[in-house]
């Protein structure tokens, strides 16, 4: 399967979009009166596994942006190598 070059850029946004969002919204978390309570409450337990969750997914869509946006790259320069061996192979 290949990714359009837009679609793979939309990826990695998505991706950095998560790295950006999470982190801020556990600070958030952290600071709120119903996370504590002689260790953490089951309010902060679901927030933290919902961010965590969040940022592996996060990371994997990125990567996937990344390798297509790479293999974008490798085609356009690839595709033009490759016509001109079948040229040249009589092909």
């Amino acid at each position: 399967m290949t990714l359009s070059k837009r679609a793979s850029w939309f990826l990695v946004a998505v991706g950095v979009w998560s790295w950006v969002i999470w982190p801020t919204f556990l600070r958030n978390i952290w600071k709120d009166d119903r996370s504590w309570d002689d260790g953490p409450t089951g309010f902060f337990l679901v927030h933290l596994v919902l961010t965590v969750v969040s940022l592996a997914i996060g990371t994997a869509v990125a990567w996937l942006g990344l390798r297509g946006t790479r293999a974008g790259r490798g085609a356009e320069t690839g595709a033009s190598a490759s016509s001109e061996r079948l040229v040249g192979s009589g092909r």
